[in-house]
């Protein structure tokens, strides 16, 4: 069974879908095309929270929360605190961007990766319909993770509380090495 553009307009789940996916791929087009470095990370907030939203629509409301709590309000914390404690510059530095000579064969990249998974997922999903599902409860979930995942999750949890320490112990080094 085909859908043509006009079903997939008709449904509003379907409007739903875009109201959240176009400000998704814009905001993520801007963090990576930012010159500025708070705009990328503030960019890259809009451009989670999208992608939290995107999740809460397909009923995975486990990994919406995760992606909310651990991406938007731990990592990106953890960026903005790294780019005012190395006092990184904070305007617009042209020579920090990629030649063309770099740019070009990216962007040639993601477009064939983009091709391909495209192309992929049409092919995969033509002549059929996808039935909804029943979500996976939080519980069952959290159980998975904890029982077996508990140790690497600790370990991960070390792992950025010792990058937090290490940037702040390297700013404190600059201070007194110019005082």
């Amino acid at each position: 069974m085909t859908v043509s553009i006009g079903d997939f307009f008709r449904e509003s789940a379907n409007w739903a879908f875009l109201v959240i996916a176009i400000p998704t791929l814009v905001a993520g087009w801007r963090t990576v095309t930012s010159n500025h470095i708070v705009r990328a990370v503030l960019y890259l907030v809009v451009s989670l929270g999208g992608s939290a939203a995107l999740f809460f629509m397909l009923g995975a409301g486990f990994v919406g929360w995760t992606v909310v709590l651990v991406y938007i309000g731990a990592v990106i914390i953890l960026f903005l605190i790294g780019i005012m404690i190395t006092r990184a510059p904070l305007g617009e530095k042209e020579e920090l961007s990629h030649g063309t000579n770099v740019k070009a064969p990216a962007a040639l990249l993601s477009v064939v990766m983009f091709g391909v998974i495209a192309w992929a997922a049409i092919d995969a999903y033509t002549n059929e319909m996808i039935a909804p599902f029943e979500s996976t409860s939080t519980q069952e979930l959290s159980l998975l993770m904890f029982d077996r995942f508990v140790l690497p999750f600790e370990v991960v949890s070390f792992v950025l509380l010792a990058a937090l320490i290490g940037g702040i112990a390297l700013a404190r080094q600059d201070e007194e090495a110019s005082s």
